[in-house]
């Protein structure tokens, strides 16, 4: 993962120019040619990112054309190492597609679009700014908000933030998917696991400190930087560094954690990567199931409280699925007298992909590549523990697929396709 800090971060709007104009300008100003081919499949409102070299001096932003001269939405995010440019693409199998990117000396835009995905500070009163909440959204339509974790000493319950998640997580018709619990309390919800917060990745053995439960003798999770807050019309984007402290105060290890929301056809997408870097000396993830990327459900969207179903990639149904490896599961149910559902997908590079699913009844659905001895059932062993020397890294990318109506499998497996396998990308 590359951790270049943005210089300027903005929305850079793809300018809706007429063609002619923007090949006439194209002579003065820097451009590129991006080609797409999709070799073995099509692919639909895939995301689609980029990386350009550094813009040229005095050049801030940017536009793209497709091969005959309509502009493309995207968002551009410029920075002093490199840049990005990220766009949603729609190419049947076999076909090829070529799209021009000029940079552009136009200031960055500052503020939110109206249409694309906007990403909003939200601090609450009298909260300190580095502690403001972000507000991600598509179209004006909320997706969730990011919580930064918070080393205050005496929080008071109601805003205790022992490391960072994302809540509520809202579907593409408005329906919140995730409980409420601890962040609010709904008249009949389930209290219990007060350490399930909507979304969340931390986990119950590092370097013997349990990250995963909450106490005062467990660690927490801290931000220590936000470094970038993008919006767009295609992607909007957040990155933050996080410590892990441990009780004592001594820091076990940090990450860098990037979300971006895609604004796509249908339904909500967005993706969730992690990198753990073992900064302070060697660290080792334990082998437990308590871990690690965690989704906590709505009530009625589960099987014990609720009328949902779970569905894995092998076929693997509700509570068989515990404890398996998968390329993707599938948790979908109720919400307000509509069926809803999410899809989280493990990235084939993830360490012992096909993960696997800490996958629960009651609601809990979280991915983990360490607890293999709980889920082979091996005893007195630690085949799941993983070692970081110190200096060393470790990436996890996960997407995750908000999606209307009962889980269809075959069209689950064709998106999980489309992300474990993008098109070629050639740039010239």
């Amino acid at each position: 993962m590359k951790r270049y800090v943005l210089t300027t971060i903005a929305v850079a709007a793809c300018m809706a120019i007429a063609s002619a104009a923007h090949a006439a300008a194209a002579k003065a100003k820097p451009t590129y040619t991006i080609v797409v081919n999709a070799a073995g499949r099509a692919y639909a409102g895939q995301p689609i990112t980029v990386e350009l070299p550094a813009p040229p001096k005095g050049m801030q932003s940017g536009s793209l054309l497709d091969a005959r001269g309509t502009p493309v939405p995207c968002t551009v995010e410029s920075g002093a190492g490199a840049s990005e440019v990220t766009f949603i693409l729609d190419l049947a199998q076999g076909a090829s597609q070529s799209y021009t990117f000029a940079w552009s000396p136009k200031p960055l835009a500052k503020e939110v679009p109206a249409k694309g995905v906007q990403v909003r500070r939200v601090a609450a009163a009298g909260a300190a700014d580095a502690l403001a909440a972000v507000e991600f959204a598509v179209d004006g339509s909320p997706v969730t908000v990011y919580h930064p974790g918070d080393a205050r000493p005496n929080p008071s319950p109601a805003d205790d933030r022992p490391k960072p998640y994302c809540w509520p997580i809202i579907g593409p018709g408005g329906e919140t998917i995730t409980r409420a619990f601890p962040m609010a309390q709904v008249a009949g919800e389930s209290n219990d696991h007060q350490h399930h917060r909507g979304l969340f990745f931390d986990h119950g053995d590092v370097n013997g400190v349990d990250f995963w439960t909450e106490s005062k003798e467990t660690g927490r999770i801290v931000q220590r930087a936000l470094v970038i807050l993008t919006s767009g019309p295609a992607m909007g984007h957040l990155r933050t560094d996080n410590d892990w402290i441990a009780p004592g105060g001594n820091t076990v290890c940090e990450d860098v954690r990037d979300v971006r929301v895609y604004r796509v056809p249908t339904g909500r997408l967005f993706d969730f990567d992690i990198a753990i870097t073992a900064a302070e000396g060697q660290v080792k993830f334990g082998d437990t199931k308590e871990g690690t990327l965690g989704l906590r459900l709505a009530d009625s969207i589960t099987l014990t409280r609720g009328h949902g179903h779970i569905l894995n990639s092998a076929g693997q149904k509700d509570r068989e699925t515990w404890g398996k490896r998968a390329d993707w599961v599938d948790y979908s149910g109720p919400v307000q007298g509509k069926i809803v559902g999410v899809t989280i997908f493990d990235d084939p590079r993830n360490l012992r992909h096909p993960t696997y699913w800490h996958v629960r009844d009651y609601g809990l659905f979280a991915a983990n590549p360490f607890g293999i001895h709980d889920f082979e059932g091996i005893r007195d062993e630690e085949p799941g523990a993983y070692t970081l020397a110190k200096g060393q890294t470790l990436t996890l990318r996960y997407r995750f697929y908000l999606h209307d109506g009962p889980a269809d499998a075959a069209a689950l497996a064709a998106l999980y396709d489309q992300y474990a396998n993008p098109p070629q990308v050639s740039l010239r």
